[in-house]
């Protein structure tokens, strides 16, 4: 009863929009091209042969792309075209303009509708959401995008709790109706891009953005709720260069998520070097400084940390510097035609003879990341593949302060299970048609905090509050097992905007010696979007 109600609450709240885009239906439209592709690893995957074939030479680890100037061009025409143009009634924006100077419009209505059932707590889940995108470009050098959804929503236990603690929808806003059975929430996107010259792209929204070239990423993902920032790329030959200015918040006391919030400037600098066609290596660089010293002062933009120049600022350990650093490296050879092996590895602080000790030291904090993935298994066309193991050392990631820790929203900037744990992830995916498949089994362990202590899993606690100094080690505390298994079969509607039909269900299976959280959730709506929206922890 009470999700039909949500609907019809919706339903009224939108009518004037509904209305008008139902009008705009009877324009006469003209299909137009979109030039930014939102990431999501879902849709992404499907340029797995594009990407990863020894014929091409593409840089793959920095993510959203731009299609329209690329090898993938032809992939993506095919995907955003499903059966051709005698389905074109299909594979249609709503509204889809461009004029005699070449200026192009999109846009369209979102719908995110879903009703499922947690058959393990006895509860009934539902999602009751509506939303809009536009998008378009001026010119030949111009590109503008935005989104915006409402939605209101009724979660498993599991994701309540996660709410709850950071007071945070995961990856998509702010809960709105804190201790309320349903949550509800806004999310919204949008993107200015401006390319003077091919080699140079200049771009200042409110995104996310994606390193690496695995499901996860140790340096910089896609799980925290989107920010504001300016990135700058330039790609000259084998090489593409990425600079960052992002402006982010956290809790200000973590106890307290619905309470004042704390800002901070993130700087990122990201070089992606393709040897050759099999061989590429990436470095990679953040600072994260707080807006406001240890004294109290004010801080504003920071220069000197936004040097264009990757590794020119030092690993700091200067418990009092408002700033705090993470380098990177990443990597990925394709040992077959269509198949890699990809890693990273981030280092958050260093003390040498702390890391090359093996001393379990609290100053050790770092973790990596290594995987195998591949496109057409066994020769199969759209059977696409990947294998991937992450893990963080306890208290990576964290800082002397929450505030310049590596977080955005209360969420981790990195992996989901932040630090302290190990990760297994298999994902099997296959597109033919208009049909989406994808089946996903993950493995993980990690130490939570017990005792009131502080055993490094939970970033928004100072590392200077480490019970041991000496003898960490991953899963130190209260050793949690985590088993995943995740299933969805998807019907796209219209690929122009991912409509689809959606079939899906989930396992999960969470214990350790104080606790057993279990959950066996099936699924089924009407949604749309490429958002990654992410449960699988």
């Amino acid at each position: 009863m009470k999700f039909g109600m949500k609907i019809r609450f919706l339903i009224r709240n939108k009518i004037l929009l509904l209305t008008f885009a139902c009008l705009l239906c009877d324009v006469k439209l003209v299909r137009a091209q979109s030039v930014y592709q939102p990431y999501s690893f879902q849709f992404y995957q499907k340029f797995s042969a594009d990407l990863y074939s020894t014929q091409t030479r593409i840089h793959t680890s920095l993510k959203p792309f731009f299609v329209d100037d690329s090898l993938l061009k032809r992939t993506y025409d095919s995907l955003m075209n499903i059966g051709g143009d005698k389905n074109g009634f299909l594979n249609r924006h709503l509204i889809d303009t461009k004029d005699s100077s070449g200026n192009t419009f999109y846009a369209d209505l979102l719908p995110d509708l879903e009703i499922g059932r947690d058959f393990a707590a006895s509860k009934s889940l539902w999602t009751a959401g509506i939303g809009a995108q536009v998008g378009g470009t001026v010119g030949s050098k111009f590109f503008y995008y935005g989104s915006f959804y409402y939605t209101d929503a009724q979660f498993p236990d599991y994701l309540t709790s996660f709410i709850n603690s950071t007071g945070h929808i995961p990856g998509q806003g702010m809960d709105q109706s804190p201790g309320s059975s349903a949550r509800d929430w806004y999310y919204s996107s949008f993107l200015l891009s401006y390319t003077p010259v091919k080699y140079i792209n200049l771009t200042l929204g409110k995104d996310k953005t994606f390193i690496g070239d695995g499901y996860r990423s140790m340096l910089l993902s896609d799980f925290a709720s989107n920010y504001p920032f300016f990135r700058a790329t330039a790609t000259v030959g084998n090489v593409r260069y990425m600079a960052m200015y992002a402006y982010m918040t956290n809790p200000a006391d973590p106890t307290m998520p619905y309470g004042p919030s704390q800002h901070k400037w993130g700087y990122f600098q990201y070089f992606d070097w393709n040897v050759s066609k099999r061989v590429s290596l990436g470095f990679f660089q953040n600072v994260m400084e707080a807006t406001q010293g240890p004294t109290g002062q004010k801080q504003g933009f920071n220069p000197s940390l936004a040097s264009p120049f990757v590794f020119l600022v030092p690993l700091d350990n200067i418990d009092n510097n408002p700033g705090k650093n993470i380098l990177g490296f990443t990597g990925k050879f394709k040992i077959l035609d269509k198949t890699i092996i990809y890693g990273q590895f981030a280092l958050n602080e260093f003390q040498a003879k702390n890391f090359f000790a093996g001393n379990g030291s609290v100053t050790n904090k770092s973790g990596y990341q290594l995987g195998l993935r591949g496109a057409d298994l066994f020769g199969v066309k759209g059977l696409n593949y990947l294998g991937e193991f992450n893990t963080a050392r306890p208290y990576t990631y964290a800082s002397f302060n929450q505030s310049s820790n590596f977080s955005q929203d209360g969420q981790s900037l990195a992996d989901p299970f932040a630090a302290n744990f190990r990760e297994f992830v298999g994902i099997l995916n296959y597109s033919v048609g208009r049909f989406d498949l994808q089946g996903q089994l993950n493995y993980a362990y990690y130490g939570l905090d017990m005792n009131g202590l502080d055993y490094g899993q939970n970033i928004f606690e100072p590392y200077t509050s480490a019970p041991n100094q000496y003898g960490n080690y991953v899963g130190q505390g209260l050793r949690t097992d985590f088993y995943y298994a995740g299933g969805r079969i998807a019907y796209i509607l219209d690929p122009k905007y991912n409509l689809r039909l959606e079939l899906g269900g989930i396992y999960r299976d969470e214990t350790n010696s104080q606790f057993r959280n279990k959950a066996g959730i099936i699924t089924i709506g009407i949604k749309s979007s490429f958002r990654s929206i992410y449960n699988d922890f």
